[in-house]
């Protein structure tokens, strides 16, 4: 049935409807009480309208919040520098979205009754209610509209707030303070409590229009986290003997997340137990807030691991900090990374010393160790170390002065002695198997995760090189230069030390030294013996003279110097040496002129010196005693010492001031009067040791070493070559193999044994032909 109504009519029911939703002329306020809406209603039904007014009604509510509600609210942010003045704006702000949100509240009343009237089950906005929608539509709004510097007054507002809120925590106690620490005014005119009052009010109205994570969330977070940030390094800046990781949670339970569900709560302490959501949101803000405090934490220790792991083990809390930090970051790569960085540039270059390096490198080990007992962060990090380490000349050596030096302080020593003791106790290293771990991802999967938790220091040290001989021949030299030096022969401190690099070593390592160290014992008793034949008493009136006897094979190979002693020492020795044969039958002494000391006493005019100098410059002042001017090249003759050498090892007694060059290689003895001129304390030269070369080797260097024991197989190389006509490479070392079982340092590399061999082409000892060796032909 078709119902017509007069142009009147419809003008009178048209505003009735605008009386009802006064937005339809763009305005809010209406006198339209529930009994008013009801004849509305009726005349909205009856026209069967309700779709059509319903859809007009909710596209002016949206026209109305985007030109009117949304600009006003975002006029207030402003780029203030002012934290009070941005802290008010905010407030200004959201205090006026909120009552211009709220004076739509009868409207929305009446949309309702008309949207349920509509039975079109239409979505408003999205929601299927419409209060529901409409606040959707204000979010959506406004966030249409969002302004560049929006979070400036924000951060602003709650930085204030926070201000405030850790004051009340750190600092309850004003005690005479001039200011307010909270908001900054004098104590006299706090503002506090307002700040806290206006703080939770504008929260509230936040979480009402569901505001507070859009507009907010992000700001809260930057800021949180920059707190975080600078809370850190405050408490955390070089300080590594304590652990801070107890007071970092604890501050960021009671203050941060207390002030976060006060925001979240509108000023509650906590959230109440039917909200859910509530509950589930302050508890993934603090799964967030506690990752990122561990993530900086981390971060700022990983800067400072070097000084951490140089003043380990008193910097140990600070290392079980990292560890915690590390199960539950993924900064394990970046840890890697930053100190292999800082130990190349801090440690890896020629202004450090080797023993410096070794003393971090041993350091290192430890603090890495604890860190992380599987040893994959230890192995990643440390390869520069080794690879550096492993081309310094004198690192071996510095390794093994470092393992019997004396005194505490040496790590290596405390090491080998550590390792003695855990030897005797035979303690039992296998873990648990309810505590076993398996190894981290980043592990290389080729190298036993046993072996590499197993290692000890001194063995990582061996590993550098590969090789347990290496170390032994190095310990064998040093232990020689050592014994050599000494002139009181003491080895009980010696025996000791070899004792224990027995335990760590192996007995058959080191038989060789045990022979060295017998030989001193001999040497002594030797000595005694041979002072008692009447030839030498007869020569010891003028001097005497003590040999150290040693079994040549067992003693690395010596420094190769030509000397020619005066005839005078020379006849002494040969008494010496057949008095030696007459007690030993079938040996005899090879001597080796250039090693040793010379206790001597020079008089001249009426200066008297008593020193202790090596056998060259005994010998070279003697020379002066039966002449009192030398050329370079008489010394020469008569010394059989080579004149570069010469010209060195005579600035000796020039500094002495007993010997002047004249002119150019012209030496002369200056005379008692102006000897008694030169420049040299008395009771300095009483204690003068000549320090030429002494503070050098007397052995052989590792370099010469290898050649004299490369030279061993050459005979041997000429027996097969000349047996079996040609041979390649492979074979000759196959057949090296079999006979080189017995010295130390005695086997030798295929790329070693190549070199050797085309040293031996170079020099026309050998012809290389297709791959295949052969010896020259005569």
């Amino acid at each position: 049935m078709t119902m017509s109504y007069k142009k009147e009519d419809l003008k009178i029911y048209w505003n009735k409807i605008i009386y009802a939703y006064p937005i339809l002329n763009d305005t809010i306020f209406t006198d339209c009480n529930t009994a008013e809406y009801d004849e509305v209603q009726q005349i909205i039904v009856a026209l069967n309208i309700q779709m059509k007014i319903r859809d007009l009604v909710l596209v002016h509510i949206e026209k109305y919040l985007r030109q009117h509600v949304a600009p006003t609210f975002w006029s207030k942010f402003m780029k203030v520098d002012e934290e009070v003045k941005g802290f008010q704006l905010f407030k200004s702000a959201v205090n006026d979205l909120h009552d211009s949100v709220s004076s739509f509240s009868g409207m929305l009343q009446r949309l309702t009754i008309l949207n349920n009237s509509c039975n079109d089950n239409k979505p408003i906005y999205g929601e299927k209610d419409v209060i529901l929608g409409f606040k959707q539509l204000v979010r959506a709004t406004l966030l249409s509209q969002l302004p560049l510097d929006f979070q400036v007054i924000i951060n602003h507002f709650y930085k204030v707030s926070f201000n405030v809120f850790d004051n009340e925590y750190e600092n309850s106690d004003m005690g005479e303070d001039v200011l307010c620490s909270g908001c900054l005014n004098e104590c006299s005119d706090c503002n506090c409590m307002y700040i806290v009052k206006v703080f939770h009010d504008t929260n509230r109205k936040l979480m009402e229009l569901q505001l507070l994570e859009r507009l907010t969330g992000q700001v809260l977070t930057n800021f949180i986290q920059m707190r975080i940030e600078s809370h850190i390094q405050k408490l955390c800046t070089g300080t590594f003997d304590v652990s801070h990781l107890g007071f970092l949670e604890n501050w960021l339970d009671t203050t941060v997340m207390s002030w976060l569900t006060r925001i979240y709560c509108g000023g509650s302490s906590k959230p109440s137990p039917d909200d859910k959501n509530i509950q589930s949101a302050i508890s993934k803000f603090k799964q967030k807030l506690s990752y990122f405090l561990y993530h900086s934490y981390t971060k700022l220790r990983i800067d400072q691991l070097f000084n951490i792991i140089i003043e380990y083990p008193d910097s140990q809390p600070a290392v079980d900090d990292i560890k915690l930090c590390l199960e539950k970051t993924d900064l394990r790569g970046t840890l890697c990374k930053n100190l292999q960085n800082a130990l190349e540039t801090r440690l890896l270059h020629p202004g450090v010393n080797t023993p410096d390096i070794l003393t971090a490198y041993v350091t290192t080990i430890r603090a890495l160790r604890h860190l992380d007992p599987s040893g994959v962060i230890l192995e990643t990090v440390t390869k520069p170390v080794r690879n550096y380490l492993r081309n310094r000349d004198d690192t071996v050596r510095s390794v093994v002065s470092s393992l019997t030096e004396e005194g505490a302080g040496s790590e290596l020593a405390e090491e080998l002695v550590k390792f003695a003791a855990e030897a005797d106790g035979d303690c039992d290293k296998d873990e648990s198997w309810d505590r076993w771990n398996p190894d981290p991802v980043d592990a290389d999967p080729t190298v036993d995760s046993s072996d590499r938790r197993a290692n000890d220091i001194i063995s990582m040290l061996v590993n550098v090189y590969g090789s347990k001989e290496l170390f032994v021949n190095e310990y064998r030299t040093l232990l020689a230069d050592r014994l050599l030096a000494q002139s009181a022969l003491n080895t009980e401190k010696e025996i000791r030390y070899l004792e224990l690099l027995k335990l760590r070593f192996g007995e058959s390592q080191l038989h060789f030294c045990e022979v060295m160290l017998k030989d001193i014992s001999d040497s002594k008793r030797i000595n005694a013996l041979i002072h008692q034949d009447k030839e030498i008493e007869t020569l010891n009136k003028k001097f005497t003279s003590n040999a150290m006897i040693l079994s040549a094979q067992f003693w690395p190979p010596f420094k190769d110097e030509s000397l020619e002693l005066p005839e005078e020492i020379k006849r002494h020795l040969e008494a010496y040496t057949k008095s030696f044969e007459a007690l030993k039958g079938n040996r005899t002494l090879s001597w080796k002129p250039h090693l040793g000391n010379v206790n001597i006493e020079i008089e001249i005019g009426d200066k008297k010196l008593d020193l202790t100098v090596s056998p060259f410059n005994a010998t070279l002042i003697m020379h002066f005693q039966e002449k009192s001017e030398w050329t370079i090249d008489e010394l020469h003759q008569v010394m059989k010492v080579p004149v570069t050498i010469l010209r060195r090892k005579i600035t000796y007694w020039q500094s002495m001031g007993l010997i002047a060059e004249k002119s150019t290689d012209y030496y002369v003895l200056v005379d008692g009067s102006e000897a008694n001129k030169a420049n040299v304390a008395t009771n300095q030269v009483q204690e003068m040791i000549c320090e030429d070369d002494e503070t050098e080797s007397v052995m052989a260097s590792a370099h010469d070493q290898r050649e004299g024991e490369l030279q061993v197989f050459w005979s041997y190389i000429v027996g097969m070559l000349t047996n079996l006509d040609s041979l390649p490479l492979d074979r000759i070392h196959q057949m090296l193999k079999m006979f080189a079982s017995q010295a130390p340092g005695t086997e030798c590399s295929l790329q070693e044994l190549r070199q050797f061999l085309d040293t031996k082409v170079r020099t026309h000892q050998l012809v290389l032909q297709g791959g295949m060796y052969k010896l020259p032909k005569t």
